[in-house]
């Protein structure tokens, strides 16, 4: 069942107020944060002219529907043209690439009218092959390597120790629960490396960007995952009243998982067909993440209808929240309780 449910899951669609192209201005903030790393890694690592010289091939995988994936791909370009600038008449393509049930109309729609590539879906999990071998150049992921393939399956197996009965994340839940979750994080993420190593060609590169926990930090007390506790909670209290059944709350687990800096690099560092070539923490804008995390509990609407949890669940959440008001603030998210990580990997 939850399988099912994240295999469906996309942020939601279309231009509108509640749309995400209209609400992910926080994911856009850090697109301009990575700028100057790219330029730096594409002059000083990047180099596959030689064996393509006509044109350089860009994925950008779990691009969504916001336009920070417009200036995540503007910027990537600029850097190229600049240390390519003797190469007159390069081209350059750019695959889009997020689940079938992306709203793909609505990013070719806003496509930049003066863009200086060509544009192509390519529509499906990137937790698998999706392009021929050999034939990406650069790839880009960011904000979405932290969405899972799909729930662990043994946390509604009721004879599994990982069964999560009554809980739909992992904070607060056994360690059994935690390390499933890190289990299939762990399995997505080297499908996700295993799948790119066969399609980028040799002097690519790779960049991903991602919320991660700091090392050494319980996950209890980042602040960064108080929205899944709240919407937790929620489900709980409405269970309790009769408006969520108990069987709906046990089979539902959010398919998310956060790695602390540790985890993540010792997947890439287990891999032999990467190398880490650079990796920095990102600064977080304060006034920009309160004011998303206030209009995402003001506006359930943001939520796409595919996702699994009701408009119900999500309106609710306000009475945490009132309850709750210092923890929406970056107190100790300032103390290094949540990082946006971003890496440069070579091929």
């Amino acid at each position: 069942m939850a399988r099912e449910a994240t295999k469906s899951t996309t942020m939601n669609g279309g231009d509108g107020e509640y749309s995400y192209f209209q609400n992910s201005s926080f994911q856009r903030s850090q697109m301009e944060s990575v700028k100057l790393l790219i330029k730096e890694g594409i002059d000083e690592k990047f180099d596959v002219i030689s064996s393509s010289p006509e044109f350089i091939r860009i994925a950008d995988f779990g691009c969504s529907v916001g336009p920070n994936t417009f200036i995540a791909m503007q910027n990537i370009i600029d850097s190229m043209k600049l240390k390519y600038q003797s190469h007159y008449g390069l081209e350059f393509q750019v695959l889009f690439n997020d689940f079938i049930s992306n709203d793909f109309n609505t990013l070719f729609k806003n496509l930049p009218l003066n863009r200086q590539y060509l544009a192509a879906a390519v529509p499906g999990t990137f937790h698998g092959r999706l392009v021929p071998k050999n034939s990406l150049h650069f790839v880009h992921s960011s904000f979405s390597l932290h969405w899972l393939s799909h729930a662990p399956e043994e946390l509604v197996d009721e004879s599994s120790p990982a069964y999560n009965k009554g809980r739909i994340f992992y904070t607060g839940a056994p360690v059994e629960v935690l390390e499933a979750y890190l289990a299939q994080f762990a399995m997505d993420m080297t499908s996700f490396l295993d799948a790119r190593s066969l399609e980028l060609v040799h002097g690519g590169l790779m960049t991903l960007i991602l919320p991660c926990i700091p090392d050494g930090i319980p996950r209890a007390q980042s602040d960064f995952l108080i929205c899944n506790d709240l919407l937790e909670s929620s489900l709980i209290d409405l269970t309790k009243e009769g408006s969520v059944s108990e069987g709906k709350l046990d089979s539902f687990n959010l398919p998310i998982y956060n790695p602390t800096v540790q985890e993540f690099k010792a997947l890439i560092e287990s891999n032999p067909c990467f190398s880490i070539e650079r990796m920095a923490s990102l600064i977080l804008d304060e006034e920009e993440f309160n004011v998303q995390t206030v209009r995402w509990f003001h506006s359930p609407e943001l939520f796409g209808k595919d996702f699994s949890v009701t408009t119900l669940v999500m309106t609710s959440l306000m009475s945490c929240l009132i309850g709750t008001p210092k923890k929406l603030t970056l107190s100790s998210i300032q103390d290094h309780q949540y990082m946006i990580c971003f890496w440069f990997l070579s091929f």
